[in-house]
């Protein structure tokens, strides 16, 4: 039989045991994202109060810890071990239901959280946004505020006419402006950046080394020190992915370790599908001959190994892609606890046919 936690929500309680020994397991940790918060009219990118509820009541229930986004990226760049049941809170672009719902909820449980603001909005002082006077606030009850660029734009997209050089100046001056704009307001501005869309590749990518910054994706899994510090994945929780049950899964999600991934370029060349091949560290509690691997919006992907003892295999859809962001998911049960290893890897679709999706 073959394990997939997209279709497993039914046996949540009998296979998630978040308090089980964990001291064998790979060493990881689970970074959430949200946007919205009791906004129905976001379907694709809100969460209704009694969901986001029941998700600040499991983490309490089973002695989840909290920890603050900063404190896991030190811990993964000193490769120090991280413990078992351990999350951060990410909420993306610094809307106003923020500091009405979510904030009042994380400050009474004494809970750190990161907010990544794209800065023309609230100088703008556009109403859907918080104010700066209102995350001052916030920074004094647990609140960090971080780097979602200055206009949130779709950043790997040059232009018309525009060459390479020209494409980086102007990124890497919109990525200044808006870490100077958090220090100016708020007195500090961490070396932490979202992708807005959550949209990178390469070029980007080393944009972001320059300037010394660890940066977040929306492509799923737990982080561990396998993790890509540039493109470190964080699980969207918001409109049908935000069920309790699909809630339990994510956060008691492991970390897959690959090792290497092939092609690393999120662009999609001429080849779609594209292929793409993984290794893997070896660890025994992986039951590598259930991982299975899906693509967005057309299910089980083709999975072939090329050499399961070495942990070498390919990854392929079998229909090209059609929409602008596109994901392979892959899952493999562990063998101890009935948990997920979890690996997302993005594709963005660059030709103009391509379906833009402009939800964040």
């Amino acid at each position: 039989m073959r394990h997939c936690p997209f279709k497993l929500f039914y046996l949540i309680g009998a296979l998630l045991l978040p308090n089980v020994a964990t001291a064998n397991l790979p060493n990881g940790a689970v970074i959430l994202m949200y946007h919205h918060f009791g906004e129905p009219r976001y379907p694709s990118t809100n969460i209704s109060l009694a969901q986001f509820d029941a998700h600040l009541n499991y983490l309490e229930e089973n002695n989840f810890q909290v920890w603050p986004l900063e404190k896991i990226v030190m811990q993964l760049k000193a490769q120090k071990p991280l413990p078992a049941q351990v999350v951060a809170i990410t909420i993306d672009d610094a809307y106003r239901s923020i500091y009405a719902h979510a904030y009042p909820r994380l400050k009474q449980r004494g809970w750190p959280f990161t907010v990544f603001v794209s800065t023309d909005v609230v100088d703008k002082k556009m109403s859907a946004f918080m104010s700066w006077d209102q995350m001052r606030e916030m920074q004094q009850h647990g609140a960090t505020f971080a780097n979602h660029s200055s206009h949130h734009d779709f950043l790997i997209t040059p232009q018309a006419n525009e060459a390479l050089n020209a494409w980086q100046q102007r990124i890497r001056s919109d990525l200044q402006q808006a870490q100077q704009r958090l220090k100016q307001e708020l007195g500090s501005a961490p070396a932490l950046f979202a992708y807005p869309y959550g949209e990178y590749n390469q070029s980007l990518q080393q944009i972001i080394a320059a300037l010394g910054w660890s940066a977040f994706g929306q492509q799923s899994g737990a982080v561990s020190r396998y993790s890509n510090p540039l493109a470190l994945p964080r699980f969207p929780v918001a409109g049908a992915f935000a069920t309790l049950d699909q809630f339990k899964i994510k956060v008691t999600s492991l970390p897959l370790p690959i090792v290497n991934a092939t092609p690393d370029e999120p662009l999609l060349g001429a080849q779609n599908p594209p292929r793409l091949q993984l290794t893997l560290k070896h660890h025994p509690d992986i039951k590598l001959d259930q991982l299975n691997c899906f693509a967005s919006n057309q299910g089980e992907a083709k999975v072939i190994w090329v050499n399961m003892d070495e942990g070498r295999l390919m990854v392929e859809a079998h229909k090209p892609f059609n929409n602008r962001r596109n994901r392979y998911n892959c899952t493999a049960p562990s063998k101890s606890t009935g948990r997920y290893y979890w690996y997302s890897h993005l594709w963005i679709q660059r030709q103009s046919s391509a379906v833009q999706n402009t939800s964040d």
